[in-house]
């Protein structure tokens, strides 16, 4: 039975240089995908806890744009959520991570990664009897991520990073349960003295295997849907998705003669004329489009899109994009502020 405050920990403190230029203004939990940012959507994933009022989140930040920007929009959109902060200056891994964070780490936790959104039902959590429980998905082809190894009598027996065969398919999502925080951050500390470590980082697997090492009884738990929000490819076939699975969410926007092709998601507050919208886009608040086609696309907040058709492209905040009105489709990738014309 889980007993104490439930600590979910998210690490994000990554440079997120696979999500450039976006990630040069903010960090990347921060970007939008299907009408709200990564960070909702992560957030949302735990509505499911056994009990989510008696949960406490540690946001494990970079410097500057992390210090800065995550705890600002956790005050501004979840006023009630009892959060801590800690900034990881160095970038020395996933188990770093965790140990910076081990002064608000008691009791139960879950350990998820920023960019892993998942469907799962967190409630088994309220009579999990495991020491630990890695989330783990089946993909076709292993080889580029760590794979659990379970035995005969189903507990996990190590972790492979980056598998050489395919025999073995059962994928580390990122996401792990830890009935006793203590318990890993134990071997955390073994971990560091031992100088455990890959390409100059504390990889938490090789944590979780000193702790299978010493007797803990880890299982994994499959799921059928993970997302990715690590790099703009990803992110764009993530906002595909994601719009398939939960409908349209279009407002009562400003418009004239404006075509829908569902599914999209729309916010209130933009301004729309001379366009067609979709399918698979997303427009942010305050979005001016005038003489636009915008399909497959993710057009963040406050931009604005004239005599454009665009497709495949992700527009980050207060962007200008102005085409050259011929119907000449493009796929761009531009930051917050920034400004084309074609």
């Amino acid at each position: 039975m889980t007993r104490g405050t439930m600590k979910i920990v998210i690490p994000m403190a990554g440079w997120g240089t696979r999500m450039r230029p976006h990630t040069w203004s903010k960090p990347k939990p921060l970007v939008s995908v299907a009408g709200k940012t990564s960070l909702e959507h992560l957030l949302d994933m735990f509505n499911t806890l056994p009990d989510p009022e008696n949960s406490e989140f540690v946001f494990i930040v970079g410097p500057y744009l992390g210090e800065l920007q995550i705890p600002a929009f956790i005050k501004e959109n979840y006023s009630g959520l009892k959060a801590h902060y800690v900034v990881q200056n160095e970038m020395k891994g996933q188990s770093h991570a965790l140990w910076l964070a081990r002064d608000h780490l008691q009791g139960p936790m879950i350990m998820c990664f920023s960019d892993t959104l998942m469907e799962t039902d967190f409630s088994f959590l309220a009579n999990e009897e495991a020491d630990a429980v890695a989330w783990v998905m089946p993909v076709e082809d292993p080889r580029r991520f760590g794979v659990a190894e379970v035995g005969t009598n189903g507990w996990v027996k190590r972790f492979i990073e980056k598998p050489q065969s395919l025999d073995n398919n059962l994928v580390v999502v990122g996401c792990y349960y830890f009935r006793d925080s203590a318990r890993l951050l134990a071997a955390i500390e073994e971990q560091m003295e031992r100088g455990v470590m890959l390409k100059n980082e504390y990889f938490l697997t090789d944590a979780i295997s000193i702790m299978i090492e010493g007797g803990a009884k880890i299982r994994t738990q499959k799921i059928g849907t993970w997302l990715d929000t690590g790099t703009i490819d990803a992110t764009l076939d993530t906002n595909k998705i994601l719009l398939e699975k939960i409908g349209s969410k279009v407002g009562m926007f400003e418009g004239s003669n404006v075509e829908i092709v569902e599914p999209v998601a729309i916010h209130e507050s933009a301004k729309i004329s001379n366009a067609r919208i979709g399918p698979f886009a997303s427009i942010g608040a305050n979005c001016r489009i005038v003489n636009a086609q915008i399909s497959e696309s993710i057009v963040e907040a406050d931009c604005e899109i004239q005599d454009a058709a665009l497709t495949r492209s992700l527009i980050g905040r207060q962007a200008k994009v102005r085409g050259r009105g011929d119907g000449h489709v493009m796929q761009l990738n531009i930051g917050d502020t920034s400004s084309v014309s074609l």
